[in-house]
């Protein structure tokens, strides 16, 4: 009854009502597995986060699900994780040097930086917007011994080739899947390739805590570091609110302590408190359930507006995916050709100013952002597809609340844009 009193969609009216990139989509059952955790009064992670961590990890296919408190903090993890004494001859040292693309969201490089490592940049490919495999054997050196790359906008990367390259080269691979829950490869799910994988479950993405985001592994040691890390950096790994899970909490010897110190208060590492509150996984847990249909939506969404951008190719390059993939768009990238009679900025005023949002592909190239000017890093190669998304590429949103009447919409919006521009009449 509440949500269906506060909480019932509006009609759509064209050029009234805004059409976002991105939004939360929720129902009663949402509300009700939040409003039940809230009357547990269990303030941090508890049983909605174990219930969570333990059906993601069999969604996805692998061993351990470790939730925290936003998608950025869960890249954080990973890569931190991996600079960790406990790796031995694997343990990532202050500059060494981690492969990644520099036409992506800022946090998938600030843990490289972070953590004193060097980021190198290789170039993306057109339309595709991923890191160019081609690019990364040349990449390498002696000093690599990462590759941390996100599957852009949901579209994967080309998982075979760079998975293969990883392992003949003894490199670390962290999947960055904050776009892509339910992308696939080759029918595998994203996440279950790399050696650590990330999502995040902020209200943009494809199911929504808020705020939420986890690190996923096959190890088991990696598991314990992440946890670690997140959990201010203790070697204990209980539960909140649990004691004694080893069974010699007061029978340990570690670093100089004395011998029986509380395992509860023995620091291992160098940590953070990045957990999740349990009312936040209650949500997560409820929108994983609706997840298969969320995802039928945002193709349904893409594919309607490839449909309609198809008419106009000629002033526009469209996206393509990964060959072997069935991604779960996050979003419907365009991009403007140097050759149209129009710049992707007349593009995206025209669309805002008819109540249809646009975004850019994220910072563009982030070596020309104020924040980056000046760090330490190293390019392979040019940035040439780089620099052009930086220049001609927006997108468009697919998620759950957009509707057929706004696409039908979008349709109109698109086709007076072109005709005032080009006189093109269809």
């Amino acid at each position: 009854m509440f949500y269906r009193e506060e909480h019932t969609v509006k009609p759509f009216i064209p050029g009234k009502t805004q059409i976002h990139t991105s939004g939360r989509v929720f129902d009663a059952e949402d509300i009700r597995y939040l409003v039940d955790a809230a009357l547990d009064f269990w303030l941090t992670s508890g049983r909605f986060a174990s219930e969570f961590e333990q059906k993601f990890s069999k969604l996805l296919g692998v061993r351990h699900a470790s939730l925290v408190n936003s998608g950025s903090s869960a890249n954080l993890l990973a890569l931190t994780a991996l600079t960790s004494p406990m790796l031995g001859d694997r343990q990532l040292h202050k500059g060494d040097e981690v492969i990644t693309v520099a036409a992506g969201f800022p946090t998938t490089v600030n843990p490289i930086i972070q953590n004193g490592l060097i980021p190198v940049f290789v170039d993306v490919l057109p339309g595709n917007y991923n890191l160019d495999p081609d690019r990364l054997d040349a990449a390498i050196t002696d000093k690599t011994k990462a590759v941390f790359v996100a599957h852009t906008l949901g579209n994967p990367v080309d998982l075979s080739r760079i998975s293969r390259m990883t392992k003949i080269h003894r490199l670390w691979f962290i999947e960055d899947c904050c776009d892509a829950l339910g992308s696939t490869y080759g029918g595998q799910l994203v996440g279950s390739f790399g050696d650590i994988a990330t999502f995040s479950f902020y209200p943009a993405h494809h199911i929504t805590m808020g705020e939420g985001g986890c690190v996923v592994t096959n190890s088991s040691q990696l598991h314990k570091l992440i946890c670690s890390f997140r959990d201010w950096g203790k070697d204990c790994w209980c539960e909140p609110g649990k004691n004694n899970t080893c069974g010699k909490r007061f029978n340990w010897q570690l670093g100089d302590l004395p011998h029986g110190f509380d395992h509860k208060y023995i620091f291992s590492n160098i940590g953070y408190n990045l957990k999740i509150t349990d009312m936040q996984a209650a949500v997560g847990l409820s929108q994983l359930n609706k997840l298969p249909n969320f995802i039928k939506k945002r193709k349904y969404n893409f594919n309607r507006l490839e449909q309609i951008f198809s008419v106009y190719q000629e002033y526009f390059q469209l996206p393509h995916a990964t060959e072997n993939t069935d991604p779960a768009w996050f979003g419907f990238p365009v991009g403007v050709r140097s050759a149209a009679p129009f710049t992707r900025d007349d593009m995206v005023r025209y669309l805002n100013d008819h109540k249809i949002d646009t975004r850019f592909l994220f910072g563009g190239n982030l070596l020309r952002q104020p924040a980056y000017q000046y760090i330490n890093h190293r390019v392979s190669g040019g940035l040439e597809v780089t620099n052009e998304i930086t220049e001609r590429v927006f997108w468009l949103g697919v998620y759950l609340g957009i509707t057929d009447e706004m696409l039908d919409y979008i349709q109109t919006v698109l086709r007076q844009f072109i005709k005032r521009y080009c006189g093109f009449n269809d």
